[in-house]
């Protein structure tokens, strides 16, 4: 008796064309909550497609257009990194803009609404579901819930390689094996761990044999911080919570992390003080409203330790 392989049957996850502005406009703003979206004709002929394939945890798509268009784009729930292989592109505009170069991979802006302007061309995307991107990043990071790159530093070449070859090794599982394989579902992973080599994750690496038994409690006591960095916390509180001495936490700490208990406290907290700054408005919240939500009552030294820590002012996330 032989056995027949047969190729599974993709079909799009997406799929829209057309030749007319305002359909072009209905068709794609949904998919990036867009609110104020312009496009309009560079000549008489005037066309768009965009095209993707894959799932809710990863999705690879074609984006084409010859015209050109204006907007904002706000991703929730993903991270999506795009490049142009054709035409002009730019994003964040007015903050931390880039403007695209061809074949560069670029990050969208993370959990933030930003400007984005294009002109005949020609845009693959990938987007990678907010869960499976921390999900692979607690293979490498002690990963508190936040999800923050370093935009301002371009990929180098070895890294823009690695990334185009686990896309395109995705693409060909996903075709030929499916989207319920464990290839698929493998290769989503490969490419989620290919993005930390494009743009640097704003996290802590995991400490040398962070994973080992004997690191269980350790384990414990940086989980309970990650889930209660909102509370009032003591150290009592944290070594009871991973059923260690206070001197223990504290020994176990310096050990593994170089460094106390509220002090990796007080770092948890900046990371989610400068998340909250990424994604408000200076018509919705104050910088000392989001300092004194994260137990930074001084206003100089939180500005201080902000700057080291993400290269700008907290003012500066805040208004851009």
């Amino acid at each position: 008796m032989s056995i027949t392989a047969t190729t599974p049957r993709v079909s799009p996850l997406v799929s829209v064309a057309g030749a007319d502005t305002d359909t072009a406009i209905n068709d794609l703003a949904g998919m990036y909550a867009g609110r104020t979206w312009y496009s309009s004709h560079i000549d008489e002929d005037y066309w768009y497609r965009y095209v993707g394939i894959g799932d809710e945890q990863m999705s690879v798509r074609r984006s084409q257009m010859h015209g050109y268009l204006r907007g904002d784009v706000a991703v929730e729930g993903e991270v999506v990194v795009q490049w142009i292989d054709s035409g002009s592109a730019s994003v964040d505009i007015g903050r931390d803009e880039v403007r695209m170069q061809h074949g560069v991979p670029t990050l969208f802006p993370v959990e933030q609404r930003f400007e984005m302007e294009y002109r005949d061309w020609d845009q693959r995307l990938v987007h990678l579901r907010r869960d499976l991107v921390l999900d692979v990043a607690a293979e490498q990071f002690l990963v508190d819930g936040s999800l923050a790159f370093d935009r301002r530093t371009p990929p180098t070449r070895e890294a823009t390689d690695h990334w185009r070859l686990a896309v395109a090794t995705a693409l060909r599982s996903f075709r030929s094996e499916g989207p319920e394989s464990l290839a698929w579902h493998e290769a989503q992973r490969d490419v989620a761990r290919s993005l930390f080599g494009l743009y640097r994750f704003q996290a802590e690496p995991l400490p040398q044999g962070y994973g080992e038994r004997r690191n269980v409690r350790l384990r414990a006591a940086v989980e309970h911080i990650h889930e209660h960095a909102h509370e009032p916390l003591t150290v009592t509180e944290i070594a009871r919570a991973a059923d260690l001495s206070v001197r223990g936490l504290q020994e176990s700490f310096q050990r593994s992390l170089e460094r106390t208990p509220m002090e990796y406290l007080r770092e948890v907290r900046l990371r989610r003080a400068h998340l909250d700054l990424q994604r408000s408005s200076p018509a919705e919240v104050s910088v000392a409203c989001v300092a004194a939500r994260w137990g930074f009552g001084h206003m100089g030294r939180f500005s201080g330790e902000y700057l080291r820590r993400f290269g700008e002012y907290p003012k500066q996330t805040l208004r851009r």
